[in-house]
């Protein structure tokens, strides 16, 4: 398979990317296998910076870190700190010299830290169990109580906005995945007190701008454009239309805040 550039996605996909700091051929080409293996995009940084730059221009779902004794990818997983809601990896040769860079990782909250070379049959699935758009979707598998959704086809419909993280997806889209008209999905979502499908993808995009507004390395206009807004006053408008808040209080609203304001509304 060619080598795409450094900083290009692997693969497509419809959710975020994995973004590794791996100098390492060795290790890049494993990290490439196990993206192939669970179909998911990546961006292989060779330096800090790559790896940096990534944050800014995707949405990174799992951030991978090839730390060793000697120093290497310490810079890169400190950033942890500033993005905490991106669950972040460590792949490490586990040799006993490695055990403060370990331990660093602990320190920063590090999801899991595999072993360069013993764990390669699990680094993709543990790359896709603990991505963002995957702990979003699980955290929101069964809809609020006061949004008011519960039968089969409202369910099917929230649950196929969720799988996408808070990034925008259509009305068109999520009909074509059930294999309904739009007309029929839009009608009979809003039944029974429940909001229209419209708002509750809104709604959803908003939720997820609450928890990426959360990091300290995201600022406003960076959320906006992570879940799909042209600006920060896109964003803003659409918070204040749907919970009545100004945006920059999304860092400290937590969900069950936007839920009570949302229904409110």
């Amino acid at each position: 398979m060619p080598v795409p550039p450094p900083a290009a996605p692997l693969r497509s996909a419809p959710g975020g990317i994995v973004v590794a700091y791996a100098p390492r051929d060795a290790v890049r080409a494993r990290v490439r296998a196990a993206l192939a293996r669970t179909h998911l995009r990546g961006v292989l940084a060779r330096t800090h910076r790559d790896f940096s730059d990534a944050f800014r221009t995707h949405f990174v779902d799992t951030a991978l870190v090839e730390v060793a004794a000697d120093g290497d990818g310490h810079e890169s997983a400190e950033l942890a700190r500033d993005y905490p809601s991106v669950p972040f990896l460590a792949l490490t040769p586990f040799r006993p010299v490695d055990a403060p860079a370990i331990a660093r990782c602990a320190e920063l909250d590090f999801a899991d830290i595999l072993a360069d070379g013993t764990d390669d049959g699990t680094l993709g699935h543990a790359l896709l169990a603990h991505a963002f758009t995957a702990r979003f979707a699980a955290a929101l598998d069964s809809p609020p109580a006061p949004l008011s959704l519960g039968s089969p086809l409202q369910l099917a419909a929230w649950r196929a906005i969720i799988a996408h993280g808070g990034r925008p997806v259509g009305t068109a889209h999520i009909a074509r995945a059930l294999r309904v008209t739009r007309e029929h999905l839009s009608r009979s979502f809003s039944g029974g007190g429940a909001p229209t499908l419209k708002r509750a993808i809104d709604f959803v995009r908003l939720l997820a701008a609450g928890e990426l507004a959360k990091n300290p390395g995201y600022d406003l206009t960076e959320v906006a454009r992570l879940v799909g807004f042209a600006s920060a006053a896109r964003l803003s408008a659409s918070v204040q239309r749907l919970v009545r808040a100004q945006a920059t209080a999304l860092s400290a609203l937590r969900a069950t805040d936007l839920l009570e304001r949302f229904v409110r509304g």
